[in-house]
Formats: C-alpha cells, sequence, structure tokens
C-alpha cells in the first residue's frame, strides 16, 4: 500500500515524495497538473496496436505489450534532473563510461530534458555533435542556453514530436533515452523513428529504473524490466547486445541496429 510519509514533494512522478523514499498521496494529486503532457486518444497513422484502459494515478491509461505508459515529468521538475545528489544516486560518470563514446561521433540524447547527460557528452564526442531531442517547448529553451555555453556549441537543440524524434536518417551513430523510454505515449513510433535515423551498426540505449528491484525508490510505472525491453524491441531489426548491471539504480540496455 502507498504511503504517505510528508508533504516534502517535488514536481516529478518518477520519485516518491518523501526524502526516505515513500510516495505520497498528496503529491500525486499536486502533480496531476504539473506533469501531463497533452495526450490524444486517437492512434498515430501506422501505429502499433496499443490497448486502453481506466488510468492509473502514475498512468495515461494506454497499453502497450502489457504495459501501461507512465505520465511525463514536465518541464517544471528540471531543477530535479540537475539535483546535486543525482552524481552519487545514479553514478552519470559509469553510464558515460559504458556509452563507449568517441570523438567525431553523432549522437542523440532523446528526451534530453535539460541537457544533464548532452552537457557531459559534448565534449567527449567533439568535433562531432550531440542532438539534444525532446519534445517540450520549455525544454528546448533550455538546452538553447546549454548550446551558447562555452564548450558546448555542439549540442544541437532538437525538438520531436511525440511519435516522431524527426531526427535525419542513417545519421546517428548512437541514439540514447535516459529514464524516458516507459514515457513515451507512442514508443513504437518513436523507436522507428530513432531506428531510421541510426546508421547500420548504431546503437540504440535504454537507461531505465530496475523493477526487478523492489529497493530501487521509484514508482512502479516509471521503472521497466530487462524483459519488458527486449520484449518491447523484438519488433524492430534490433540486435540485442548487452544489459550491464554497473549503474547502482538503473539497466543500461543496448541494441545494435542489423
Amino acid at each position: 500500500m502507498l504511503k504517505s510519509d510528508g508533504p516534502n514533494c517535488h514536481p516529478n512522478p518518477r520519485k516518491p515524495c518523501s526524502n526516505r523514499g515513500v510516495v505520497s498521496f498528496a503529491c500525486a494529486a499536486l502533480l496531476a497538473v504539473a506533469i501531463t503532457m497533452p495526450f490524444s486518444g486517437a492512434a498515430a497513422p501506422g501505429a502499433a496496436e496499443y490497448g486502453r484502459g481506466a488510468a492509473s494515478s502514475d498512468g495515461i491509461g494506454r497499453f502497450y505489450h502489457g504495459r501501461e505508459i507512465a505520465r511525463v515529468m514536465g518541464f517544471e521538475g528540471a531543477s530535479w534532473l540537475d539535483r546535486p545528489e543525482r552524481e552519487r544516486e545514479e553514478r552519470p560518470d559509469r553510464l558515460v563510461e559504458e556509452l563507449r563514446i568517441e570523438p567525431g561521433m553523432t549522437i542523440a540524447d532523446v528526451g534530453a530534458g535539460s541537457g544533464y547527460l548532452s552537457r557531459r557528452l559534448a565534449p567527449l564526442v567533439a568535433p562531432g555533435k550531440v542532438y539534444a531531442v525532446d519534445v517540450q517547448p520549455q525544454m528546448i529553451d533550455l538546452l538553447k542556453d546549454l548550446a551558447r555555453e562555452p564548450g558546448m556549441g555542439n549540442i544541437v537543440p532538437w525538438q520531436d514530436a511525440v511519435d516522431d524524434t524527426k531526427l535525419p536518417a542513417a545519421s546517428l551513430d548512437l541514439a540514447v533515452m535516459v529514464d524516458v523510454y516507459h514515457e513515451l505515449a507512442y514508443p513504437a513510433e518513436v523507436v522507428e523513428s530513432l531506428v531510421r535515423a541510426l546508421k547500420p551498426g548504431g546503437r540504440l540505449v535504454f537507461v531505465e529504473y530496475r523493477a526487478e528491484d523492489p529497493a530501487v525508490p521509484i514508482k512502479a510505472l516509471h521503472k521497466m524490466t530487462a524483459a519488458q525491453v527486449r520484449l518491447e524491441m523484438r519488433d524492430f531489426p534490433l540486435r540485442f547486445e548487452r544489459d550491464s548491471e554497473s549503474l547502482p539504480l538503473q539497466h543500461l540496455i543496448v541494441f545494435r541496429k542489423n
């Protein structure tokens, strides 16, 4: 049963609201307006099969391969993305190591948010570039500010659509989604657009909180099992490569385009 442990809420549907990692019903109520992205019940052209049902408190009532799609974290939660303790909690330094970046690569940071990961990738890929992709105009404004900072000029803020990243075909060496995929309203269409944007042999990387571990202090719909990610990728021309467990809380699952 969900438990309330005080009013320490933030505009983020993923994280329990108290400092001790429990979920507050009060927080969920406060978040209802702030974090909900516009969502149409109509299927996109050529869409995969999606189920519909009653929405849970953290979901949108839309189902893909049996998984309810989670609500999106809105731009109001940008400060939580940049919280100092994230270095300790998630070890982004290890994440960057696992991505095996090389100079000259073209990378898409999909669901880039405030640019937390893009900032770390940009110096490593130079003279290559990082497409910092987000659907929210407010996040794009933050990314434009980031791209104007010294040494960040190879970050390309890129506004996508809810069902299409609109990235150039065969342009990417790597696309990465950090705690993003579970919130996509049209996951099949977005992945299809990413596969199209990858070069042959390019990598698609999913970083998702581990649903197999009940100790991971994230709400259930904002976690995924490795098996679920692999199930959802089976219809695409992707080859599973590895599932790294080097991160403290998250899977890092790598696929390669055939």
